[in-house]
């Protein structure tokens, strides 16, 4: 039975170096991690804006924003998070078809 925290969305400022593919499989490797997907969402001269989505069974944020700073990384925000037996997926608001227009 799944429980704790399943999924994290985490925006994340980091430096160039190391690269994303170096911070996602040291990720990879934490305990109760099924899976992480890094995106670039901005890049500047000396840093990198990426969204981090994690997936897995009973994830330890705590642990997961130690190996982000240890990478050099600093989270901005928790952009997401669902916990329980089940993801559930966002609904559409009637807020969300005013952003449309």
């Amino acid at each position: 039975m799944a429980k704790g925290i399943r999924l994290l969305v985490l925006d994340v400022l980091k430096p160039h170096q190391p690269l994303v593919t170096e911070l996602a499989l040291g990720l990879s490797e934490l305990e109760g991690v099924e899976g992480v997907n890094i995106t670039l969402v901005e890049i500047d001269k000396e840093t990198e804006n990426v969204k981090i989505t994690i997936v897995g069974d009973n994830l330890n944020y705590d642990e997961i924003v130690r190996t982000i700073e240890e990478f050099g990384g600093v989270v901005h925000s928790i952009d997401m998070v669902a916990a329980g037996k089940k993801i559930v997926e966002e609904g559409e608001t009637p807020q969300d078809k005013l952003e449309e227009y």
